[in-house]
């Protein structure tokens, strides 16, 4: 009886809530990655962004390691020379990541820096995402302006984007966190609402139904539906870890989130 009731408490709890999607942690890194920023997860590696230093310090603290997908470090030092790089994106054999004012283009061949973009007016670039014509988006959050990057030439894409952090590019459309707004941009500029965020957004990844998890730098992760409601999937603030700019394997439904001043790289399953 103690069983049954103890059920349908719980059935009644999860109705009420609305709850329909959570996160199961699969592993977590010990505490010595330095100030992972962003994760990009590509074949069997999970490139990571190390500031290693003050969050927009051009101290050349920073670098990107790669870690395999179970979340054993391969090499810390892989790429060293930057200062406080955040996004990430793969074009080829080109790794481009967004470092305070350049865009770094690096070789994933060897690890060695390609060339340094430099984005003019730019104060604190931030998150990247490339179409499957190898345009490179990137957001600069100070100034409110995404940056779109064609053959390597910058050019002004959108402004006046408060706080404008994770970017994601899905099916001809640039999907955006700005503050607290979670909108889309379509190829005329032209900007479609979602939902509004409990907190700023910062990553931003598709789940491949036309929902999205979308995390807050503060330390939650939210799944957001196309129709706009939006779940708080994890709260890490009582952990005091924080939740920047994740990436996802939408095949295993796995989500690999950095915690930035937390020092660590997890992986939690979407169920």
């Amino acid at each position: 009886m103690k069983y049954i009731l103890s059920t349908i408490l719980v059935a009644l709890s999860i109705g009420a809530t609305g709850q329909k999607h959570s996160l199961e942690k699969i592993w977590e890194t010990d505490s010595i990655i330095a100030v992972p920023e962003s994760v990009l997860p590509e074949g069997n590696i999970l490139y990571t962004s190390l500031i290693d230093g003050a969050p927009w310090g051009a101290d050349g603290k920073g670098g990107v390691a790669k870690l395999t997908l179970a979340g054993k470090v391969i090499d810390t030092t892989w790429v060293t020379g930057l200062h406080a790089p955040k996004g990430m994106g793969r074009v080829g054999n080109s790794l481009y990541v967004a470092d305070i004012t350049e865009v770094v283009v690096v070789n994933v061949t060897n690890g060695k820096i390609e060339k340094r973009i430099k984005v003019e007016s730019a104060v604190a670039l931030n998150d990247v995402t490339v179409t499957d014509r190898g345009i490179v988006y990137v957001s600069d959050s100070r100034t409110g302006r995404i940056w779109r990057l064609e053959n390597d030439v910058p050019q002004l894409f959108l402004e006046n984007m408060t706080n404008v952090n994770g970017l994601k590019w899905v099916k001809n459309e640039l999907y955006i966190a700005s503050g607290k707004s979670f909108v889309r941009a379509d190829s005329n500029k032209k900007i479609t609402a979602i939902a509004e965020l409990p907190e700023g957004g910062d990553g931003v990844e598709p789940v491949g139904n036309g929902d999205f998890i979308v995390t807050s730098w503060m330390g939650y992760v939210y799944y957001v539906t196309a129709d706009g409601k939006v779940e708080t999937l994890l709260d890490l603030t009582k952990e005091k870890k924080n939740t920047a700019d994740i990436g996802y394997d939408p095949a295993k439904r796995i989500v690999y989130l950095p915690t930035f001043n937390g020092k660590t790289v997890a992986a939690y399953r979407l169920k």
